[in-house]
């Protein structure tokens, strides 16, 4: 199946926290393709990546970084593709400055910006999942029931927790 959306880190030590965004998306049968490519080391090979993502039919590009984080911006300067970017805790700076980085996007250039770590990752998946819903009923059933199943959850925890006291 042809990849709807693709997945770009800055750098294969992103891969532990990406791959949540990846876990998520195929738990809503959303395929997906994962890549490395740099702002910084590689800007050819990201204008490429971007290209060929587009031509292959991907509908979301997920950009992850930490640090300087410019990797969201540069995608989403070479494309009018939703852009979804995620901030990773790669530096001193407990991944501040790479959710400043990615949220503070000039005037025209967007970049949608999740949470910093596994959080953002996993919320990544959920909002390219959101943003192909918009055309396939299926999957905006899907995610109604995802989160009918979160509110269960919270109920069933609510349940035991009231039980103790």
């Amino acid at each position: 199946m042809k990849p709807k959306v693709l997945i770009i880190m800055g750098s294969d030590s992103d891969l532990p926290v990406m791959e949540e965004t990846a876990k998520v998306l195929a738990d809503f049968n959303i395929p997906c393709s994962m890549t490395v490519a740099s702002a910084h080391r590689t800007p050819q090979r990201t204008a490429s990546v971007i290209r060929d993502a587009e031509k292959k039919g991907v509908e979301v590009i997920i950009g992850a970084a930490g640090m300087a984080a410019h990797l969201p911006g540069v995608i989403a300067s070479h494309t009018v593709l939703p852009v979804i970017g995620v901030p990773l805790d790669a530096s001193s700076l407990n991944g501040m400055d790479a959710l400043l980085s990615i949220v503070q996007m000039p005037p025209g250039i967007p970049v949608a910006t999740v949470s910093i770590g596994k959080a953002g990752a996993k919320n990544a998946a959920i909002l390219a999942a959101q943003i192909l819903a918009r055309k396939d009923p299926q999957l905006t059933q899907k995610l109604l029931d995802h989160r009918k199943k979160m509110a269960k959850e919270v109920e069933e925890k609510a349940r035991k927790v009231e039980k103790k006291r």
